[in-house]
């Protein structure tokens, strides 16, 4: 574990159990994948596992990520954890590496189809990078070791991602839970860039997504000033999904991803590319590739079964194909 004692946790998807109300479970296999809850040939999580937590077929945890307990997830969704041994999560070069393989791991396991990201505890998302690495590291040797590549782990996912902020989510912590496609807010959180005030500024996606978030005069104030804004004013500046009370924001981000897991599984991949591809592309290009997207839905199983129980006044059975 880092020295400063910040690690991931994963909690992978629940297997699907019972059908609720004739909706397909997320957990329905391709051709050749075997079903969730077999643990592959010769891999063990870290640890001992918590009770009824088993590991599908093909996915291994990364070394120094640990499964927890104590929470219960819906299925189809996966839960990251930032965890602080003491003080609050710090962004480390270790830290990072274990996310971006624990990202890998979960976007190649077929029972996920939601990502949820948060910090444990009620203090803090995160805090952003590890100064101790930065204060001996040269322009040369960053741009060298290609660190920041893991800093995109979470916008690489193909599946939608939800980041749940309670407390500070500064600097790094901040480009990090802006990496997601949607931010619960708890009420206690505090958002800002403060790197100008080390000598720094932004380098983790801040000025790219911050500004494509709330547009260019507002990002430029928050980070030119370093200024810190609060829950309230992020939801005024179009930056937060949704506000919710601090003590039911974990519970609110896990609501909404089951709700996005319910949906048909390619549609809403397509829908999540399609809506990712606005903020980089001209208005010409983005309309025709979602187009593209839209007529490629049409050569699916859930497209006629979702008009046919519409039709029926029933309940869909997604199946992902």
């Amino acid at each position: 574990m880092p020295k400063h004692g910040t690690s991931i946790r994963v909690q992978l998807p629940a297997s699907p159990g019972a059908e609720p109300d004739g909706v397909a479970p997320p957990g329905a296999e391709p051709d050749g994948v075997a079903p969730p809850g077999a643990e592959p040939d010769g891999v063990a999580p870290p640890g001992a596992e918590p009770d009824g937590v088993a590991l599908p077929d093909g996915v291994a945890l990364p070394d120094g990520v640990a499964l927890p307990d104590g929470v219960a997830l819906p299925d189809g969704v996966a839960l990251v954890t930032l965890e602080a041994g003491r003080g609050m999560p710090i962004l480390s070069s270790g830290v990072l590496a274990e996310l971006a393989r624990a990202c890998a791991r979960l976007d190649a396991d077929p029972t996920c189809r939601v990502a949820v990201f948060a910090g444990a505890g009620g203090r803090a998302f995160a805090i952003g990078a590890d100064l101790d690495e930065f204060a001996s590291e040269t322009a040369i040797g960053l741009a060298a070791s290609r660190r920041f590549d893991d800093w995109e782990s979470i916008a690489r996912m193909r599946v939608p991602t939800i980041g749940v902020v309670r407390g500070y989510a500064l600097g790094g912590g901040l480009e990090l839970a802006l990496s997601c496609d949607m931010l619960v807010l708890g009420d206690d959180a505090k958002l800002g860039q403060p790197e100008i005030r080390l000598g720094l500024m932004p380098g983790a996606g801040g000025t790219q997504r911050l500004t494509r978030a709330i547009g260019r005069a507002r990002a430029m104030e928050l980070i030119l000033s370093g200024r810190t804004i609060d829950a309230a004013e992020a939801d005024r500046a179009g930056l937060a999904t949704r506000v919710v009370p601090a003590d039911e924001a974990l519970d609110a981000g896990l609501a909404l991803a089951e709700t996005i897991a319910g949906m048909p599984p390619l549609a809403v991949r397509a829908a999540t590319e399609a809506v990712r591809m606005a903020a980089d592309v001209p208005l010409s290009v983005g309309v025709r590739h979602e187009r593209e997207l839209f007529y490629r839905l049409f050569g699916t199983e859930d497209k006629a079964e979702g008009i046919a129980a519409f039709r029926d006044k029933r309940q869909p059975r997604w199946r992902g194909r």
